[in-house]
C-alpha cells in the first residue's frame, strides 16, 4: 500500500534530481519559491531557471487538498465528490538556443471520491529537429515503457499524438512522446512506472543541452523559435488540462503559468519559405513510428 507521504517524498526527490542535473549542465542556479495553496491545504516548491542556456524553465512540485468547481468536477473521475487531493511534478524548459528543443514533463497522483489514479507524460517540441535525435528520444521512452508493459508505449504514444494537437492550427505541438492518465490498476506497480518516467528525464533531455547549447544561430532562427513558441502558448492556454485545472481550482498563478515562454511572436500571416529549414519542421509535426526507425 503506497501512502501520500511516500508519493510526496519520491516526487520531491525527482524534482531535486532534475534540478541538480540542469544546474550542472547549464551552470545556472535556480530561484526557489515555497508556497501555500490558499484555496485549500498544502502547497508546493517552484524552481525557476533563467539565463544564457535555459532562457526560462520551471520545475514545480506540489501536493494539495482542495475543492473542485462544478465545471472541473464533471470532467474527472469520482462522481459527485468535490474534495480532491493532487500531488505531482511538472516542468517546462524553454532553451535560449533554437537548436535545443523545448521539453515538457508531468507526473501526478490524484484522489477523488474514493478513486485513485496516476497520470503524466513527456513530450518534445523542437524548432530545428535532427531526425536521429527524435528517434533516440522515442526509443528511450519505449524502453522505459517496455520495462513495465509492452502495451504501454504504443498506447501512450498514440494518446500523446492525439492530446498535443492544436486543433485550430491543424498541426501537432511537437514530435510527441508519451501521455497517460487514469492509471489505477495495481497502484504500487504503476507508481514505479511513474517514477521511472520522472527519473528518465535527465538521460532524455540533458544530451540536447550538451549537444546544442553552444551552437551558433542567427536572428532569423531566433525569430522562428519565438514564432513557434506562439503555438506552444496557444495550446497551453486553450487546451492544456493541467493549466485549466490549475486555473479552475484557483491554484498559484505563477506556478501554473511558469510553462509560458518569456518571449513570443505572432507575426501576421507568417509563411515559411518553401524548402527552407523552417518549412522542414512541418514534416516532423505529423505522427510517425519514431521508435521503430533506424
Amino acid at each position: 500500500m503506497i501512502s501520500k507521504e511516500l508519493i510526496q517524498d519520491k516526487f520531491r526527490e525527482i524534482q531535486g534530481s532534475i534540478c541538480s542535473a540542469l544546474s550542472a549542465e547549464t551552470g545556472q542556479e535556480f530561484r526557489e519559491d515555497n508556497w501555500d495553496y490558499e484555496s485549500g491545504e498544502g502547497g508546493g516548491i517552484t524552481r525557476i531557471f533563467t539565463g544564457d542556456v535555459i532562457e526560462k524553465g520551471g520545475v514545480n512540485y506540489s501536493a494539495l487538498n482542495g475543492k473542485l468547481s462544478d465545471k472541473i468536477a464533471s470532467k474527472l473521475k469520482g462522481g459527485d465528490a468535490r474534495e480532491f487531493y493532487a500531488a505531482g511534478v511538472s516542468l517546462v524548459i524553454h532553451p535560449q538556443n533554437p537548436f535545443v528543443p523545448t521539453v515538457h514533463m508531468n507526473i501526478r497522483y490524484l484522489e477523488r471520491g474514493g478513486n485513485q489514479w496516476f497520470g503524466g507524460g513527456i513530450d518534445l517540441t523542437p524548432y530545428y529537429p535532427y531526425k536521429p535525435d527524435i528517434i533516440t528520444f522515442h526509443k528511450q521512452l519505449k524502453a522505459v515503457c517496455d520495462k513495465h508493459d509492452p502495451a504501454y508505449y504504443p498506447e501512450f504514444k498514440k494518446k500523446c499524438d492525439e492530446y498535443f494537437f492544436i486543433k485550430h492550427r491543424n498541426e501537432a505541438r511537437g514530435v510527441g512522446g508519451i501521455f497517460f492518465d487514469y492509471l489505477s490498476n495495481d497502484l504500487e506497480k504503476t507508481f514505479q512506472f511513474v517514477q521511472d518516467v520522472g527519473n528518465t528525464f535527465n538521460s532524455l533531455y540533458i544530451p540536447f543541452l550538451s549537444s546544442y547549447k553552444k551552437k551558433t544561430y542567427s536572428e532569423k532562427q531566433k525569430e522562428f523559435q519565438q514564432i513557434r513558441r506562439g503555438r506552444y502558448v496557444e495550446f497551453n492556454l486553450v487546451y492544456d488540462r493541467g493549466t485549466l485545472f490549475g486555473l479552475e481550482t484557483q491554484g498559484r498563478i505563477e506556478s501554473i503559468l511558469m510553462s509560458l515562454p518569456p518571449q513570443v511572436r505572432w507575426n501576421y500571416n507568417h509563411q515559411d519559405m518553401a524548402g527552407s529549414p523552417e518549412a522542414e519542421l512541418s514534416k516532423f509535426l505529423v505522427p510517425q513510428d519514431w521508435a521503430n526507425m533506424e
